[in-house]
């Protein structure tokens, strides 16, 4: 049976700030192009079944840079919706809502087209993923990839293990990271977390 291999994409200025970043269409920076490329051996010995990439351009970057071929966009990849906080980081939000936390209390609402997404919402897209993923896990040795965001995969990871999306807060993934999620006697494991090759750390 495959491994379902994780990638955050690589740095953006956002990230680098720690401003929320969902829908904000934001490239790479020189650095996180850096973490894309460092992600390419990381990938280069494993059998890949199935690639499927976000549809936004730091995730597109991301993936040709570490090479991944062929990757299939996958709306539902879309890192969490944030609403009303998109492009906010956490120390702002904590100086009028000192007690909040993305993964119980969701986000504020947003702008048209983008009202924000409670965690269950994000927990419904992660586990359409995973269906998604499961033929290619289940019928052969080789692994999928999912190139995309830090909350989402974080999340998707907290639904593989058989925990509620509040379970992502556990697990932290820094940009240009891979991870793998597989199995032990049966059982969903984390096998690797936030691996990057040493270079391409800061």
């Amino acid at each position: 049976m495959g491994e379902l291999i994780l990638v955050r994409h690589g740095e953006t200025e956002w990230s680098l700030s720690g401003q929320h970043t969902s829908y904000t269409d934001l490239p790479l920076t020189a650095h996180g192009e850096e973490q894309a490329r460092a992600v390419a051996p990381l990938l280069a010995e494993r059998p890949i079944g199935l690639a499927l990439v976000s549809p936004l351009q730091r995730a597109l970057q991301t993936a040709e840079l570490a090479g991944v071929k062929n990757p299939r966009i996958t709306p539902d990849l879309h890192e969490w919706d944030y609403g009303g906080y998109e492009g906010i980081t956490t120390d702002e939000i904590h100086r009028t809502r000192p007690d909040w936390e993305l993964w119980t209390d969701g986000v504020a609402p947003g702008p048209a087209g983008h009202p924000g997404e409670s965690p269950a919402e994000v927990a419904a897209r992660a586990d359409r993923v995973l269906a998604e993923a499961a033929p290619t896990l289940r019928e052969s040795d080789q692994d999928v990839v999912l190139i995309a965001h830090s909350h989402f995969l974080r999340v998707l990871t907290a639904r593989y293990l058989g925990l509620p999306p509040t379970g992502g807060a556990l697990v932290v993934m820094d940009t240009g990271a891979m991870s793998r999620l597989g199995r032990e006697h049966g059982r969903p494991v984390i096998t690797a977390w936030n691996t990057v090759l040493q270079h391409a750390a800061h």
